[in-house]
């Protein structure tokens, strides 16, 4: 059962990481004068439809890395009431996906987290998805638990798909097979300790999952609303479009 209040639930998760420090070269000529993040989708931008899904689910703490144009970044969060936000600086080197949450981990504490893309996002459904990765949240279990999205509901999205899922919600590499029928949706509720036990300051993300995977610990949950990854210019118009129409429908 979802928490109806985010305080009141025992799997309440209160710190985030959000990844904000990439290129965005796809999304030239955009990004040749603002950084992706602050790109505007539906009226906000891409970085805040993050930090508003953690708003909603009760996060006071966000951790977000900069690099590129990070100046802007750094003003537009200023405005920012909620989440508190702490900037982890990678001006001077890109650390990859996993190595950025790694050095962002000094502004958190110790405990499980969540850890959002600023490159895609979602509308939720019935419930709030972070919620239900928190609720969904077994450490004795898990080592990760992903947001997913059904690949063939997936907005703005080409790729042959991520990840199977058996029915416990343990997930396998699409590997050698042509498609895969899930999507890695963006987020990503995670411990700290799996990030200091690596000594490297530059790694990806994927080594986490497969580490999680060689151990039988990598989960996944499944999305309940629209996801959309807005990767160039042109996708812009065709997720705007998709939200008027997923929201119409929810009203009817």
């Amino acid at each position: 059962m979802i928490c109806e209040e985010r305080n009141d639930c025992a799997n309440r998760i209160d710190q985030a990481m959000v990844l904000a420090a990439g290129l965005g070269t796809r999304m030239r000529p955009i990004t040749d004068t603002m950084p992706k993040p602050l790109v505007t989708v539906a009226g906000r931008s891409l970085l805040d439809h993050a930090l508003d899904a953690l708003e909603r689910s009760g996060v006071s703490h966000a951790a977000v890395n900069v690099h590129y144009l990070a100046d802007q970044i750094e003003a537009h969060l200023e405005g920012r009431a909620a989440p508190r936000i702490s900037i982890s600086d990678e001006r001077e080197a890109l650390l990859d996906s996993g190595g950025g949450v790694k050095r962002a981990l000094a502004h958190l504490k110790q405990g499980p987290l969540y850890i959002l893309n600023s490159d895609s996002f979602w509308i939720d459904g019935a419930t709030g998805n972070l919620d239900a990765m928190a609720d969904r949240w077994a450490e004795g279990d898990m080592d990760m638990l992903l947001l997913l999205a059904r690949k063939a509901d997936a907005v703005g999205f080409d790729g042959a798909g991520d990840f199977f899922m058996d029915e416990h919600g343990k997930l396998a590499r699409r590997g050698s097979a042509d498609h895969a029928p899930y999507v890695y949706a963006g987020a990503i509720v995670c411990k700290t300790q799996p990030f200091e036990a690596i000594k490297e300051e530059r790694f990806s993300l994927n080594r986490l999952f497969d580490d999680a995977i060689a151990r039988g610990r990598l989960y996944g949950h499944l999305l309940d609303g629209l996801w959309l990854h807005v990767g160039t210019p042109g996708a812009i118009s065709e997720a705007e479009a998709t939200i008027s129409r997923f929201l119409a429908g929810r009203q009817t």
